[in-house]
């Protein structure tokens, strides 16, 4: 009884931080008006739009920059589980780097779909983030200098309890730490991708692609040389008319 009474109230005690920051948020944020104002001086400075969703640090120059806790007022405030507040066909690129694997799987449906949406005829989307598959070989009994690395990295700054560098203590932490919620495969993705209407899915190399626009986005120096390439998949998906 005592141990569900400390769980109840653990949860209220996080809920009403989680409310105290989204009041102090509105009031930085002056109620939206200061998002208003950045949507609408990147609408009417850029005839080629483009997107970028969960931007965090990585300030890409020429796009919309946009994140949940935006790190400065410059960037936009948006919440990816929730309708976006665009018109229909009004950007021509969308690009998102692991930032689709912290929503649940319905919500990552609802977000491809809003960025369908508000796509141009043509227009593109690409979407980087960890790879199931990246766990799964981790696992596995023969492993690369590289994956011996990444475990002996991870371990090293991420899971400090662990009594020692060993793959199943970084998997664990790795579908359970930085708020992750789903992790993809290239045949899930793709699934939803295709669900929401996305034509010519197809899988990229990190910082590479056949668009020049959506090339060296991806951020690289946020971790080890090699080692966000090897935890990471591409895809890039068009939007084209029904006929």
């Amino acid at each position: 009884m005592n141990v569900l009474k400390k769980v109840y109230l653990d949860g209220v005690a996080r809920e009403l931080l989680h409310t105290r920051r989204r009041i102090l948020w509105n009031f930085k944020r002056k109620f939206g008006r200061v998002d208003h104002g950045i949507i609408e001086r990147y609408v009417s400075a850029e005839e080629i739009r483009k997107l970028h969703i969960g931007c965090g640090s990585n300030i890409i120059n020429g796009w919309l920059n946009s994140d949940l806790f935006p790190v400065s007022s410059s960037i936009l405030h948006l919440d990816a589980t929730e309708p976006f507040p665009f018109g229909d066909n009004e950007f021509n690129y969308v690009f998102s780097e692991h930032m689709i694997e912290h929503i649940s799987y319905s919500q990552g449906l609802r977000m491809l779909s809003e960025c369908y949406r508000i796509l141009r005829e043509h227009g593109k989307i690409r979407i980087s983030t960890p790879d199931l598959v990246f766990l799964i070989d981790v696992y596995k009994e023969e492993k690369s200098d590289s994956q011996n690395k990444y475990i002996q990295w991870a371990t090293d700054e991420f899971i400090k309890y662990a009594p020692y560098s060993d793959d199943t203590f970084v998997i664990n932490n790795f579908v359970r730490d930085w708020g992750h919620q789903f992790i993809y495969d290239e045949k899930t993705l793709q699934a939803s991708m295709a669900k929401v209407g996305f034509k010519r899915i197809t899988r990229c190399e990190l910082n590479e692609s056949e668009e020049e626009t959506l090339r060296n986005l991806e951020n690289e120096n946020r971790m080890p040389e090699g080692f966000l390439r090897l935890e990471s998949f591409t895809l890039e998906g068009t939007k084209l008319s029904a006929s």
